[in-house]
């Protein structure tokens, strides 16, 4: 009769409590066995100072490629930079050169692609002249004095409770 009404009473707890159970021991019992088998690698490890040397030999022979890396891009690096700035060294000789010779200096700032690139000289094209066309508004428009802007005009609304707000 007592455990018939435990049973009734407390039944999906202790259903839940065991399932919650087993599954924390499984847990459990998984992490231990990596624990024991870590600590019986170490032991094993600490026995041969053969490993030992040989993993510290790998350790630095890694770590002189990822320097040997670094290094190389840092050469890299330097060595745009100092195109780059050959390349502003001689824009800079020849902005003053044309300069001196009366010429505009802005026109001969291009970079090289677009000296090579084909198609029509700018030098031989007559600019085109604006077409006449319709302004968008008026002459005589004013944003402040809320005169011809046509139909479209805003007023602020009414004071009051009943504006809705």
């Amino acid at each position: 009769m007592f455990v018939g009404s435990l049973l009734a009473t407390y039944g999906w707890y202790i259903v839940f409590s065991c399932i919650l159970l087993y599954v924390v021991f499984q847990k459990l019992s998984t992490r231990l066995r990596a624990l024991r088998q870590r600590q019986l690698d170490r032991a094993a490890a600490a026995l041969e100072p053969d490993v030992v040397v040989k993993r510290q030999e790998a350790l630095a022979a890694a770590r002189l490629k990822m320097q040997d890396e670094l290094n190389a891009q840092v050469e890299k690096h330097k060595e745009k930079l100092r195109q780059l700035e050959e390349e502003k060294r001689r824009q800079k000789i020849e902005m003053w050169d044309s300069m001196r010779e009366g010429k505009s200096y802005k026109g001969n700032t291009r970079k090289p692609q677009e000296e090579d690139s084909p198609g029509p000289s700018t030098s031989s094209v007559i600019p085109k002249r604006k077409s006449d066309k319709k302004p968008l508004r008026q002459g005589g428009y004013s944003p402040l004095s809320g005169e011809g802007g046509g139909a479209c005009s805003w007023r602020p609304g009414r004071r009051g409770p009943s504006s809705g707000g």
